[in-house]
């Protein structure tokens, strides 16, 4: 892997911890940023896989656009779209004022990350 997809892959893997510990704190737990961290995760990870193919990511957060164009470069990935949209939505719906995320949400958020970081990882070693 080259320097960019290691960055890549740095920076999803800070997102993941992130929301990994968030979700787990007694004290004042930001679900909010758990589902940011959660989508965060998985974009970048999408975006490092990208530019593994030879192909430079369009500067966007649409997990379901990055997913297509995934699928484009690599026959062997999949994904619900209702997983992605509900990741997308999440990241988004819970970082301004009017909607706040709960455990439960949080939880789902980072349990649909969990599932797609191992296998977008399964595909940066094959």
């Amino acid at each position: 892997m080259n320097g960019t997809v290691n960055q890549w892959l740095d920076k999803a893997e800070r997102d993941f911890h992130t929301a990994s510990r968030e979700l787990e704190a007694s004290a004042n737990p930001n679900y909010d940023a758990v589902c940011f961290h959660a989508q965060q995760c998985v974009e970048k990870l999408m975006k490092g896989l990208l530019i593994k193919f030879g192909v430079t990511p369009p500067r966007t957060h649409g997990l379901i656009a990055l997913s297509n164009l995934l699928t484009s470069e690599c026959r062997e990935w999949t994904a619900s779209s209702d997983d992605l949209r509900f990741l997308s939505r999440a990241a988004v719906d819970f970082r301004y004022p009017g909607e706040t995320a709960d455990r439960e949400t949080a939880g789902e958020a980072l349990l649909i990350c969990t599932s797609l970081r191992e296998r977008l990882l399964s595909l940066y070693h094959s």
